[in-house]
């Protein structure tokens, strides 16, 4: 609760993003937390299992993070080449919101095999979310980019003793259900991501500096030389740059003139 009325309280005042994806991260890092001390006994007592059986399955969730929480940062840094912050911006909702989902579903489940199955890909979200998470962070105020990466890392820390307590007071079913809600919630959050130069979720436009640093200028440059190659065939006479030399003379065969 408290991250987020820091999270509304950073947008209402334009400061910075730090709280907002600090939140955030609080519902993937902050879940995974509170998964992998809790999963265990969730088996252990949802199934009758025994408390060996129970600590093997629940290890499922952590060997998820061999590939998943890369596979959120690869994904994030291709979508970026091909749409930039929008789209990662979108990527990171639609992990969260799969997230959220997962959990509810992982909630409500009451075949072992079926919440096994379940587990694997409540896993895979919560990490590829958290990968995804952090490919923005870099962006959000470069200078301090330490700073800002220490502060959203907190943010998980805190979002795990928050879940906890939840855990603490209710039954594990209830508990997995307030989780997927805030999950859900979360998702919302990206509607009020707005970084400087950069598009965001539902308006703007990258900056031209921004299109050029990501490359994706390049394709509307080698297009735009086809055209102008395409008007020489035609015409004979091609573009301003393409007639006259750096001083501004006729450019002939065999140099200026």
């Amino acid at each position: 609760i408290v991250l987020y009325v820091l999270s509304f309280y950073t947008f209402i005042t334009f400061e910075n993003l730090c709280y907002l994806h600090a939140a955030r991260y609080a519902c993937c890092f902050g879940v995974e937390l509170t998964v992998n001390n809790g999963a265990a006994l969730y088996f252990y007592e949802e199934f009758n299992l025994s408390a060996e059986s129970a600590a093997a399955i629940a290890s499922i969730f952590g060997w998820m993070n061999i590939f998943a929480r890369a596979m959120g940062g690869f994904m994030s840094d291709w979508i970026n080449s091909l749409n930039g912050m929008r789209g990662r911006l979108l990527l990171q909702t639609l992990l969260l919101a799969a997230e959220g989902l997962s959990v509810l579903t992982f909630a409500h489940t009451r075949n072992l095999f079926e919440a096994i199955v379940v587990l694997v890909f409540f896993s895979i979200f919560v990490q590829a979310s958290e990968g995804s998470t952090f490919a923005i962070v870099p962006y959000i105020d470069p200078p301090v980019t330490g700073t800002v990466a220490g502060i959203i890392g907190a943010g998980g820390s805190a979002g795990a003793v928050a879940f906890g307590f939840c855990f603490q007071r209710l039954i594990a079913a209830e508990a997995f259900e307030l989780m997927g809600y805030l999950i859900l919630g979360s998702t919302l959050m990206s509607f009020f991501v707005v970084i400087p130069d950069h598009a965001a979720l539902l308006w703007g436009k990258d900056s031209q500096k921004v299109l050029v640093a990501s490359g994706r200028t390049v394709a509307a440059e080698h297009a735009h030389r086809e055209d102008s190659e395409l008007e020489i065939e035609e015409t004979g006479i091609g573009p301003a740059r393409d007639c006259f030399g750096d001083q501004g003379r006729p450019v002939v065969e065999g140099g200026q003139v």
